[in-house]
């Protein structure tokens, strides 16, 4: 059975809404109206109360005026994929099949963005968000920019690598607080020499070192997504949390959106490790003044730990080049971008036979001269 979907629509001519990362509204590109999302959720709400207390009085008639309701046909034949749902559009009621998880889409038939309400529900809806402040042209600007500089990049790469998909994802974020005690012990050693007549003497000190101290994080992100590459999601961090909004579904429409399949217990030994790492690396920079310095034992305690659900702006581009894809994300708040790059067998053995013969030069020069 077909799933209601939602689609926000302009009040004033009809029209489909989106929401313009430039403006920070939503806007009607029929008749150029804007609207707050306030607004557009203050309309909405009035519209479901009315909605709702229509279909109340229309099931009292059912109940005591009934009707024979006809059955229908149904289709036995293959299995339906468990992970796939199918929706109405509202707009044009075209049947819309997508990814259990998808929370935001647009119909393939009328292409007026759609919001899946179901799936913002319960523990599925976000306590935040981020809204989306850079658009789709900046994306392809800033992929445009991070092929320059790039030595070891084929020539024909940037002209004949065609952009085959980009979209705008909001993706589920976890938000971890916590704090970390943190004990550490290292093995430290100072030198230091001199000559002694004809000898060089040379005196190594050996220390042990004991650290200890509290650390404090504020949301430290981990994507709940399994689609989204966990070192792009990383690479492209950080993200400005000053501009973190109360979760709304009016940020959504013209963008996609997946709620969480990784959830919060699962994702917590990534933030875990983190919080671990960034607790080592602030005892580590104390032990300054030494000529080495080495771990020789830690140990870290999580207390006061917090989760927090958000969705976060991301850019999605897939290439093609030589019938091979290539995937860059970009963060749709800072505009920081990621991907892999081709490398150019010839430029790399060039510039490495170059390097060499170079050094190869300098040699020969200092051994002649000797």
């Amino acid at each position: 059975m077909a799933t209601q979907v939602t689609n926000y629509q302009c009040p004033n001519c009809g029209g489909p809404l989106r929401f313009s990362s430039e403006k920070q509204v939503l806007v009607c590109d029929y008749c150029g109206s804007e609207f707050t999302p306030k607004q557009v959720e203050d309309f909405y709400a009035e519209k479901d109360a009315a909605a709702s207390q229509a279909l109340n009085e229309l099931e009292q008639q059912l109940d005591t005026n009934p009707e024979e309701i006809k059955t229908e046909w149904e289709y036995s034949g293959s299995e339906w994929s468990e992970n796939m749902r199918v929706y109405s559009c509202p707009s044009c009621g075209a049947q819309i099949m997508c990814d259990e998880n998808t929370a935001a889409t647009s119909c393939p038939y009328c292409g007026n963005p759609s919001i899946v309400a179901g799936n913002f529900s319960g523990g599925f809806k976000p306590d935040y968000c981020i809204p989306f402040k850079l658009d789709k042209d900046a994306a392809v600007r800033a992929l445009k920019d991070y092929y320059k500089g790039k030595i070891f990049l084929p020539r024909a790469f940037t002209d004949e690598n065609h952009i085959e998909e980009i979209k705008g994802v909001y993706v589920p974020f976890w938000l971890y607080d916590g704090d970390v005690d943190a004990d550490v012990s290292y093995y430290a050693t100072r030198s230091r020499s001199w000559m002694e007549g004809d000898y060089r003497v040379t005196r190594t000190d050996h220390y042990k070192l004991i650290r200890n101290g509290s650390v404090s994080f504020v949301r430290i992100p981990v994507d709940g997504s399994s689609k989204m590459p966990d070192d792009h999601m990383d690479a492209i961090e950080p993200f400005d949390y000053s501009e973190l909004k109360p979760f709304s579904t009016a940020y959504m429409p013209g963008y996609l959106a997946d709620k969480y399949d990784v959830d919060s217990k699962q994702s917590l030994p990534r933030a875990t490790g983190r919080a671990q790492r960034s607790s080592l690396s602030a005892m580590t920079a104390t032990t300054g003044g030494y000529d080495g310095v080495s771990v020789a034992s830690s140990r870290f305690r999580l207390s006061n730990g917090r989760v927090r659900y958000a969705f976060l702006p991301v850019w999605v581009l897939s290439t093609k080049w030589k019938d091979q894809n290539y995937l860059f994300t970009m963060n749709g708040q800072t505009g920081k971008l990621i991907g892999n790059l081709p490398v150019s067998a010839g430029k790399f053995i060039g510039t490495f036979l170059g390097i060499a013969a170079a050094i190869f030069a300098v040699g020969y020069a200092v051994l002649t001269f000797m």
